[in-house]
């Protein structure tokens, strides 16, 4: 039960790197912080033969320090699909799906609250089943824009992506990708969220929709420092009937 979860944790060091300040970075998607996130979704209902899919999303970001002023945020995002009736049915794919490598570079310090990061991102064809993969390389800019204040992260992810390689007989990539995000986190490490992911298939003139309110809490698992988090996925046009996400973050702080 989420309830059972505890939100709460001890000093790390004089770096001051609390519950609520590791919540707050955590938030960031270009804080200069080290993280390994599982992200684990399963969705029901999916098309016409009422298909299953679960998806486990292996995330690390890793940061490095370009100079006193600049960090280069990396992003990598490798999902792990089971899917089930899904194109066919009775039909089955488990295995890999393409990987988004993105890179953003983001000033050390904020101005009144306001962080932003911008850079390349890159979809990269390692999916081990034809009906998990694009079969394409496909390369374009990523952004993202944020304001923390007083607890709260409002923010903006977004990425285009353009196929410029891979297999001729297989359709071009051009899409875009728009994950609007807000956050409200307390001294404890606890929060709440709420997320929309929006993708625009501009080849095949469709968008898929998802909100996704999250509870959220940082704890330690022996001594790894861990944040938490679970929560409905609701689609918004008709792609699925319902679904669930939950994650593990492993967090190293400075």
């Amino acid at each position: 039960m989420i309830s059972a979860l505890p939100f709460h944790i001890q000093a790390q060091d004089k770096t001051g790197n609390d519950a609520e300040e590791l919540a707050k970075k955590l938030a960031n998607p270009v804080a200069s912080l080290i993280s390994i996130p599982f992200q684990s979704n399963v969705d029901y209902g999916i098309g016409p033969f009422n298909g299953t899919k679960f998806t486990t999303n292996f995330q690390p970001v890793v940061p490095i320090s370009l100079s006193p002023k600049l960090n280069l945020i990396t992003r990598y995002i490798i999902p792990i699909v089971d899917q089930h009736d899904i194109t066919a049915e009775g039909h089955g794919q488990f295995g890999l799906s393409d990987a988004t490598v993105s890179a953003f570079f983001s000033p050390v310090q904020t101005k009144n609250g306001l962080t932003w990061g911008a850079g390349p991102a890159l979809l990269v064809p390692i999916g081990t089943d034809d009906a998990l993969s694009a079969r394409k390389w496909a390369v374009g800019p990523t952004i993202v824009a944020l304001k923390q204040t007083h607890g709260l992260t409002i923010g903006l992810l977004g990425n285009q992506l353009w196929s410029f390689a891979g297999e001729k007989n297989r359709d071009n990539v051009n899409q875009m990708y728009l994950q609007p995000f807000f956050i409200k986190n307390w001294a404890s490490g606890a929060g709440l969220g709420l997320n929309g992911e929006f993708s625009f298939d501009w080849e095949h003139n469709k968008t898929t929709g998802w909100l996704i309110p999250t509870i959220s809490g940082v704890t330690k698992l022996g001594k790894q420092t861990v944040q938490l988090f679970i929560g409905p996925r609701i689609p918004i046009n008709g792609q699925a009937d319902f679904g669930f996400r939950g994650a593990l973050i492993l967090v190293f702080p400075k």
